[in-house]
């Protein structure tokens, strides 16, 4: 199993896809788009692709000239039958690639928030075996519209999706389910300066947070990664 990961921006690794992906013995194939490392042109090597999160949006293509390549890339391998994680920036480039509208700046969301599953996810492979409710990291300002063609899994008050699939296998996640409390602590650590001025007392209240949601939040990003490395 070969799985191709696009890293969109630094310290934004795979955190419990990763993890998921090594207990499958998956060979990771990371590109660091956002510093100009070639994507390949095609899904014929890979099994597989996960595109991780960012601070830009979805609309960057100037900034990031690797965006409509990318959203090739995405197309490409729904239409082959192999696997689609976008999580994020990547839900946002997912929901563009597949027709949806990016909504630049329209659902600012930080922190661990409550997800609702959608009367679809019941019967869907990835989320059936959830809770109803449960939490999971925001980190985002930009939400999108669904592709006419894409399954609603997911939703909570301040963007309404939350998750989606198009097919057998092309999942799209705006919530950080791959942020475990580790990963969580990694961003606290490298984006402080922007935490202080973006986020005031987050850093001071965190301990309290990650006890109180930390562990289940983690339980479930788990369960979410395992489901989505099984449709590989």
């Amino acid at each position: 199993m070969r799985v191709l990961v696009v890293q969109n921006y630094d310290n934004a690794g795979p955190g419990q896809v990763g993890a998921a992906l090594a207990e499958a013995d998956a060979e990771i194939d990371l590109r660091n788009a956002h510093l100009g490392e070639a994507l390949p042109q095609s899904a014929d090597e890979h099994d597989a692709i996960v595109v991780l999160g960012g601070v830009q949006n979805a609309l960057a293509d100037e900034e990031y000239p690797y965006i409509p390549a990318l959203l090739d890339l995405i197309r490409d391998f729904e239409a082959k039958d192999r696997s689609v994680l976008g999580i994020c920036l990547g839900s946002q480039l997912m929901a563009r690639a597949f027709g949806g509208r990016n909504l630049i700046g329209a659902a600012p969301e930080f922190g661990w928030r409550q997800i609702s599953m959608t009367q679809h996810a019941a019967n869907d492979p990835v989320f059936g075996a959830l809770p109803q409710t449960f939490p999971a990291f925001q980190w985002h300002d930009d939400t999108f519209t669904l592709p006419e063609n894409a399954v609603h899994l997911a939703a909570n008050p301040a963007a309404r999706n939350q998750a989606f699939r198009v097919g057998r296998a092309a999942y799209g996640f705006q919530f950080h389910f791959e942020a475990d409390q580790r990963l969580v602590r990694h961003w606290n650590d490298s984006f402080a300066e922007l935490l202080r001025e973006r986020q005031p007392g987050w850093l001071e209240r965190f301990e309290d947070e990650a006890v109180a949601h930390g562990g289940r939040a983690d339980e479930v990003g788990r369960a979410l990664a395992r489901g989505w490395v099984a449709t590989i």
